[in-house]
Formats: C-alpha cells, sequence, structure tokens
C-alpha cells in the first residue's frame, strides 16, 4: 500500500516527466486510434474491460500506443502486474519475475501480468526461458515490439500469443493529442497559457507520420522554448512548428518490417503500371539511404519478370540505368532511377516469359533428362555420324522463312507450350509470327 511519501514522489516525478509521458492514456476511453482492435465490439477492448486477458504481443511503429496500451490494462487487471525492458533486463530479472509470480498463484491464486517491451531486443535464450511459464500460466505474457513479431519472436511463444498490430495514428487523432497537450491543465502545457494555430497542428500532425510521440514533444519544446508576446501569451505559430520539428522521420529498416515492405511497394507499382506511385517508393527508398545497386536489381527484375517481351525495350533501359546510376552515383544516379522507373511502369505488361521457365522447370522436375531427339545432339565430332547423332536435322535458313517444321522437344513432351505470348505490346507481334509460321 502507498504511503503519503510515496504518492507525493510519483506526483512530482509524473509532473516532470516529458509531456509525451504525462499524456498517456490512463483508461480505454482515453485511447484513441486503434479502432481496428479496440472498437467496443473488438475481442481486446472487450478481454480488457473483462481483465480476462491471454498473453498477447503488441507490434507496431513507435508512438503508436503499445506502451500505452500496456499501462492502461495495468491501471485495469487485478493482477499483479510486472514491467520489464528487454534492452536492459536479463534472466535473473525474468527468474525473480516468475519466483514471485509462483509465490502469488500458489498463496492467493493471483495472476501476474509480466510486460516487456521492446521484446525483440530477447535473444533465443531469453525467450526460450519464458516459455514454459507462458505456457503453465505461471505468467501472461504483453510483449511490446516495432518489429514484425513474426521475424523477431519464437515461434513457440507467438504461437501461445495472440498478436495485435497497431497503426500509426490518424492526422486527426494526432491533431486531437496535439491540442490537449496545449491546454489541459492537469496533463498539459495548460499551465503555460500558451496557444497553438490551425495552421501549426496541421503542420505536427502531418509530419509526425502517425507518432504521438513526436508531435508532442515539438509541441513541449515550442511551449517552452518560445517568448512570451507583449499580451504575455505563448502562442504556437507555423513557423515555431517548424522549428521545432525540423523534418519528417522515415521509418525504415534495411533488415526489417519497413525495408521489406517499401521495396515490395515499390515493385508492385511498376507491375501494377503507376507511375507516380512507382517514383513514390523509388523516393521512400532513396531518403531511406537504400543502395542504388539494390534499387537497380529490382528495376531490372520487374523489367524481365512483369513487362518481358511486351516491350523487350525495358530490359535494355534497365540495364543502362544500372549501369549509368552505378557510374554517376548519388544524387544525380536518382534521375536516372526514376527513368527506368517510370518507363517500367508505363510499358505493356507480359509475364509469359517468367511463366515460360517456371513451367519448363516444373517439366524438368516431373520427367528428368528426357532423351534428346537424335537430330538435335552434337554431330561435331568423330564418329557422330555412326551413332546417328544429328542425322536428319533440318538447317532452317534453308528453307523458306528461315523456318522448318521439325522436333525440337522430347518426344515424350510432343505439343507442350511453356511460353504463351499474350495480346499486349510487342508480343502482340510475337504471337501473330508465330501463328503464320505453325500454321504455314
Amino acid at each position: 500500500m502507498m504511503d503519503l511519501f510515496d504518492y507525493m514522489r510519483l506526483a512530482n516525478q509524473e509532473k516532470e516527466s516529458p509531456l509525451a509521458a504525462r499524456m498517456r492514456p490512463r483508461t480505454l476511453d482515453e485511447v484513441v486510434g486503434q479502432e481496428h482492435i479496440l472498437g467496443r465490439d473488438k475481442l481486446l477492448y472487450r478481454a480488457i474491460k473483462a481483465d480476462r486477458i491471454s498473453s498477447l504481443i503488441f507490434y507496431g511503429p513507435p508512438g503508436t500506443g503499445k506502451t500505452s496500451l500496456a499501462r492502461v490494462i495495468a491501471n485495469t487487471t487485478s493482477a499483479e502486474f510486472t514491467q520489464m525492458n528487454a534492452t536492459v533486463a536479463g534472466k535473473k530479472d525474468m527468474e525473480e519475475v516468475v519466483e514471485k509470480a509462483k509465490s502469488l498463484q500458489g498463496m492467493y491464486g493471483r495472476r501476474t501480468i509480466l510486460f516487456i517491451d521492446e521484446i525483440h531486443r530477447f535473444n533465443k535464450g531469453q525467450q526460450d526461458y519464458l516459455l514454459p511459464f507462458v505456457e503453465d500460466g505461471t505468467v501472461t505474457l504483453i510483449g511490446a515490439t516495432t518489429e514484425n513479431p513474426y521475424f523477431e519472436v519464437n515461434g513457440a511463444l507467438l504461437s501461445r500469443s495472440v498478436v495485435f498490430e497497431l497503426k500509426p495514428l490518424p492526422v486527426e487523432a494526432v491533431k486531437g493529442l496535439i491540442r490537449r497537450g496545449v491546454s489541459d491543465p492537469e496533463r498539459g502545457m495548460g499551465a503555460y497559457g500558451a496557444s497553438i494555430d490551425e495552421d501549426a497542428v496541421e503542420f505536427l500532425a502531418q509530419l509526425s507520420g502517425g507518432d504521438a510521440r513526436i508531435a508532442l514533444n515539438a509541441v513541449e519544446l515550442g511551449v517552452m522554448t518560445t517568448d512570451r508576446g507583449k499580451d504575455g501569451a505563448i502562442r504556437i505559430t507555423l513557423a515555431v512548428a517548424k522549428e521545432c520539428i525540423q523534418q519528417r522521420t522515415i521509418r525504415y529498416d534495411k533488415g526489417g518490417d519497413h525495408h521489406y515492405d517499401t521495396v515490395s511497394a515499390f515493385i508492385k507499382s511498376m507491375r501494377g503500371s503507376d507511375p507516380d506511385a512507382a517514383v513514390y517508393y523509388l523516393a521512400r527508398l532513396l531518403c531511406a539511404g537504400e543502395p542504388v545497386t539494390f534499387i537497380a536489381r529490382r528495376i531490372m527484375i520487374c523489367a524481365a519478370e512483369d513487362v518481358g517481351n511486351a516491350d523487350p525495350n525495358a530490359l535494355a533501359v534497365a540495364v543502362n540505368a544500372s549501369l549509368a546510376a552505378e557510374r554517376v552515383g548519388m544524387p544525380e544516379a536518382k534521375i536516372i532511377l526514376a527513368q527506368a522507373t517510370s518507363y517500367v511502369a508505363c510499358a505493356p505488361k507480359s509475364n509469359a516469359a517468367c511463366n515460360a521457365i517456371f513451367q519448363a522447370e516444373q517439366a524438368v522436375e516431373e520427367t528428368g533428362n528426357l532423351p534428346i531427339p537424335p537430330h538435335l545432339q552434337d554431330a561435331h565430332y568423330k564418329g557422330a555420324a555412326k551413332l546417328g547423332r544429328g542425322a536428319g536435322y533440318k538447317y532452317a535458313h534453308d528453307y523458306p522463312n528461315h523456318y522448318v517444321k521439325q522436333q525440337y522437344l522430347p518426344y515424350e513432351l510432343t505439343g507442350r507450350e511453356f511460353y504463351r505470348p499474350t495480346g499486349n505490346g510487342y508480343e502482340e507481334k510475337i504471337r501473330e509470327h508465330m501463328r503464320r509460321l505453325r500454321e504455314g
């Protein structure tokens, strides 16, 4: 039980905390955003209200409310709530929590909820240690991570937890937090008599990228560093807001989720013939410091896989852009990459060549090394004729249109088609040409 001294100490500590920490929601009703998991008809909302949560993993970008949700649960639950940060906690800390949890469960029948922030920082051994205690109910785990848990968290631990993904906060939700942060007299900056212009609110909300912490930190910095006007009031203008949040943070982890998501969107936008989106994701990749050579490789692959022979020039453009970008270097290389990206995105599309090799590989796997027709076999060595090698081969250039019908596939695959030209772009001409040859 807290005595008066403890209460005063905690109260003073909260007053001295950063604005973002003071503005954390204390109840479910104060949580903003995340309606997809915290709507009143959603499982997580009902479980928290009923104090019946199972082990959970909260996954999402910084500033979206993972720790705040854990604090709300701490304020709601009748269970013992223990918190640790994986960046500093060790096995000994976990052992102490487990021993205390066993005692509480055995003596009083009381549950223990263990919240681990940055759980992806625990190594495999640390995660494995927790597994049996999560499994037998000694502790109910709540993990928070900015990294995709399916990449970073032990699979066995994941299978015993429910994963909830938190999204960046909507702009309107961030605006509401900014206004409350400025005006709230108890937890915000209301005691300073500050105000904020609407264009400054809009600017901070947009530039924060859905991260409440970034927006509130900027508000606090603005209030604390802005001189009072002649009327004695502090006014956060757009100019002040721009000083307090210099540049939007680009969330990007070259070994993690943001990397793969951005690259995926880049490729799919080129494949989907949307040059605007493709160039936008190219800019995201470049701003995040992705190597020019990596980006160029993705463009070359897309040119072959998704454009193919619908526009054979696409691969030539992509290859030349790769060479030019590598030789020129940044920042001018981005112009070259933009040209190649927009060309590939706008080109007619066909994956016929791509499908052809995949189907041919499947045929090889299914049928093995089928005999090559004798007339196609190598006849450039002594004794080949005696073995029948090359006998009966028809030289295509000796015939009209430089074409003659003969068996090229192994006889067992007669009639199989692997490359089927589409009607897109240049492949329409290829298809018509092949039709004329086969019918001629």
